[in-house]
């Protein structure tokens, strides 16, 4: 069975940082496509940033630069190392199996509130 746990959100003030983990288990991180998606209060699904089988990484316009995708293969566990965190970054984050064009299976997520 596979499953997908999200952790490491919580509030944050605008600037900060957060990392986010996602823990995997019953398939390796490193064998397939693996994104982060995130969906903000009454708004639908975003994609954020893929990591391809292959190492190869992409970001939406809306983070790239701030948010920084990388996969411990050891731990099989993806990361996503967030800075310069915006009010418009709140959303519940999820890590999904995929690229940004074919998402599957995805966690429960961990929300992430950036608020003064």
């Amino acid at each position: 069975e596979v499953q997908l746990v999200e952790s490491g959100g919580g509030l944050v003030q605008p600037g900060g940082s957060l990392r986010l983990s996602c823990a995997a288990s019953g398939l390796t991180v490193s064998r397939n496509d693996m994104s982060w998606v995130r969906q903000a209060p009454g708004k639908g699904l975003e994609w954020v940033s893929s990591i391809l089988y292959g190492g190869a990484t992409f970001y939406a316009e809306s983070v790239e630069g701030r948010f920084t995708l990388s996969a411990d293969n050891a731990e099989n566990t993806l990361y996503l190392q967030m800075n310069g965190l915006k009010t418009e970054d709140t959303a519940v984050y999820y890590c999904a199996i995929g690229d940004r064009w074919s998402l599957g299976q995805r966690g429960r997520g961990t929300q992430v509130t950036v608020s003064a």
